[in-house]
């Protein structure tokens, strides 16, 4: 119940319902909802679910209505002598003032509760901030040690791409002068082979002409335009046996010819 409002609330711990209609109220000054006190009151013997006061007198629990009618607030009190009825009044009113008290010591405890909480709540959060200060003043100083690395290694690896670039480059001129030497080489080869035919050709020239000159024969005569007579008296002091041999320094393929007359 709160203070601005004149509405009852129950009084069971985990209800805090507003009341209307019907309601159960104890001698130990405690509201219950239809619902809850009819389920708690129905066992014998009653506990009160708030105080856990023993209600077991005949009045000590009563279910009244909240909303009276006309006829009962004139019937109610009336014939009785002005002592008992301000009795009674005196008794509800204290009996009002003790709920509005009560409500106003829960929302009280359930204020300091949450100041409680409030402030546990404002340490973890500090805690957890400053945990997180700390985190992030480590991960300031990893993050420029990692740049200071990052730099370190652009220098690095612009050094390794110079390098690369004039390793690369003394590979391209390197190249170039393997190629043109293999070239160079390759003239050379082509020109000494054919020098070396050329040679060969000029020594088989040279053997052949010497193959077809006739050869001098230390036992017959060399047949000439001078030596006719001197051939033909050989032959007729010979005989029939004429020899002409033709040889050949460089190949044994011609042999020698008889020609007999």
């Amino acid at each position: 119940m709160s203070v601005c409002d004149d509405t009852l609330l129950c009084n069971y711990p985990k209800c805090r319902a507003k009341l209307s209609g019907f309601a159960w109220v104890t001698a130990c000054s405690h509201v219950f909802c239809d619902q809850h006190g009819s389920g708690e009151f129905s066992r014998s013997p009653a506990i009160c679910p708030a105080c856990s006061s023993a209600l077991s007198g005949k009045m000590d629990i009563v279910r009244s209505e909240l909303s009276p009618s006309e006829e009962y607030k004139a019937m109610v009190l009336a014939g009785l002598r002005p002592e008992i009825v301000l009795d009674i009044s005196a008794r509800a009113l204290a009996f009002w003032s003790y709920q509005v008290h009560q409500e106003r010591m829960y929302q009280e405890y359930s204020l300091s509760r949450s100041d409680a909480q409030l402030k546990q709540m404002e340490k973890v959060l500090t805690q957890q901030n400053q945990s997180r200060e700390l985190e992030l003043t480590a991960m300031k100083g990893e993050i420029t040690s990692l740049k200071k690395v990052m730099e370190e290694y652009k220098r690095k690896y612009s050094e390794v791409s110079e390098r690369l670039m004039e390793r690369n480059r003394q590979y391209q001129k390197l190249q170039g002068l393997y190629d043109s030497l293999r070239l160079r080489n390759m003239v050379v080869g082509v020109g000494d082979r054919e020098m070396q035919l050329q040679s060969g050709h000029q020594d088989l020239n040279t053997a052949m002409a010497r193959s077809m000159t006739p050869q001098k024969s230390p036992q017959y005569p060399t047949i000439g335009p001078e030596g006719d007579s001197r051939f033909f008296s050989f032959l007729e002091h010979d005989g029939p046996k004429t020899f002409f041999k033709f040889s050949s320094p460089a190949r044994d393929k011609c042999r020698p010819f008889i020609t007999k007359r």
